[in-house]
């Protein structure tokens, strides 16, 4: 799943960065209208989603939401700063994916653009698409491209490995503690067959090296319509499948780093989880938190395809406070301090990359007015 992700990225940044058409431009309109579908539908999906965020807070009355606000108090400063920590272990984990060298490659950099992509990623599957691309844009020349896919994928794969782990334990751990009704017991062991099915599916891939999105790609290139191009990147995909697959074995130590990392950034979440609850007063045990934390991973599943998540979050965050007898006012203000939290570090990363752009754009002056002059790598 992590490398289809990568395979779309793949695409957009090739297609804005690097494809130049060679042949007579062909008419535009059918794509224009396609596009411009597309932009319709997920802002009518947002519009939506906004109206149900504020149906949701006016319903439960603002004046509730703002004690509960008010309850979290400075320990909201707590998890401003787990956010922080869960973004530096994410950091650690996608560069440890990288199989090239990454000296000319900042930590500080490497940092900044991790928060902004994961800012942009909040916006659904096409914000995710999105800010991948931006990540691996904002990489500059220290990291070739091919190597940055791979790392995106590698990273991306065990980061979803680890959160169904995270879903698949909490939804096994529902089903054992709360009183579900018949069909949503039904339901649950559904999603808990296709994610375990999901997972075991990867992993014998993995271990036998099949080439799947190679072959599915190969498979969509025979259609007419998409066999130009999907062709021309046929072999780039390649390439970050096979680091994908050959990564466990030619790197244990960074593959086994990367994956503790994608854990342990799952772990802040339950702890943020943890620490909001408690402040508002509900007794909710680390185990709780953890399951809420789960069954949470399932709601961002299902507002997918709504930009933002708006609404949707915010509303099975009540919905699943209500199923461990926390109040749906608590379950609104935890979604509600969790955004806040998102902001807040995408913040941080526009205004460090204004500051890194800034720094940098002297020397890309001086190395457009001296071509001979490299612009420095990685700074």
């Amino acid at each position: 799943m992590g490398a289809v992700n990568s395979v779309i990225q793949c695409a957009l940044m090739e297609i804005q960065q690097t494809h130049k058409p060679k042949r007579a431009r062909k008419s535009t309109t059918a794509p224009r209208l396609q596009s411009f579908m597309q932009f319709s539908l997920r802002f009518f999906a947002a519009v939506l989603g906004l109206g149900l965020l504020g149906y949701l807070v006016f319903r439960t009355g603002p004046v509730a939401v703002w004690k509960q606000l008010q309850a979290v108090g400075w320990g909201f400063a707590l998890v401003i700063l787990l956010g922080g920590l869960s973004q530096l272990a994410k950091t650690y984990a996608w560069r440890q994916a990288f199989t090239c060298d990454i000296s000319g490659l900042s930590w500080f950099r490497s940092f900044v653009a991790q928060l902004i992509s994961d800012g942009i990623g909040q916006f659904g599957v096409a914000g995710k698409v999105l800010g991948e691309g931006t990540r691996i844009s904002l990489l500059g020349r220290a990291v070739t491209l091919p190597n940055a896919l791979s790392a995106g994928a590698i990273d991306g794969a065990l980061h979803i490995f680890t959160a169904v782990l995270i879903a698949v334990s909490g939804i096994s751990a529902t089903l054992l503690l709360a009183p579900l009704s018949g069909a949503w017991r039904v339901y649950a062991v559904l999603l808990v067959a296709v994610l375990i099915a999901a997972a075991i599916l990867a992993g014998v891939s993995v271990r036998n090296r099949w080439q799947l999105v190679g072959r599915a790609t190969r498979a969509l290139g025979r259609l007419p319509w998409l066999h130009t191009w999907v062709s021309g990147k046929q072999p780039i995909i390649d390439s970050a499948e096979g680091n994908l697959l050959s990564f466990p074995e030619e790197a244990p130590a960074a593959f086994w780093a990367t994956f503790l990392f994608n854990l342990l950034w799952h772990m802040l979440a339950v702890l943020e989880v943890y620490i909001i609850l408690r402040f508002m007063g509900a007794k909710v045990a680390i185990g709780g938190a953890f399951i809420v934390e789960a069954l949470t991973k399932v709601i961002n599943l299902v507002g997918a395809f709504n930009p933002g998540n708006f609404g949707t979050y915010e509303g099975g965050n009540m919905i699943i406070a209500r199923m461990f007898g926390v109040t749906g006012t608590a379950g609104l203000t935890l979604a509600l301090c969790r955004r806040a939290r998102t902001a807040f570090w995408a913040a941080v990363g526009a205004l460090c990359m204004v500051v890194i752009k800034r720094a940098e754009a002297p020397r890309a002056l001086a190395a457009k007015l001296n071509p001979v002059v490299e612009p420095s790598q990685g700074e």
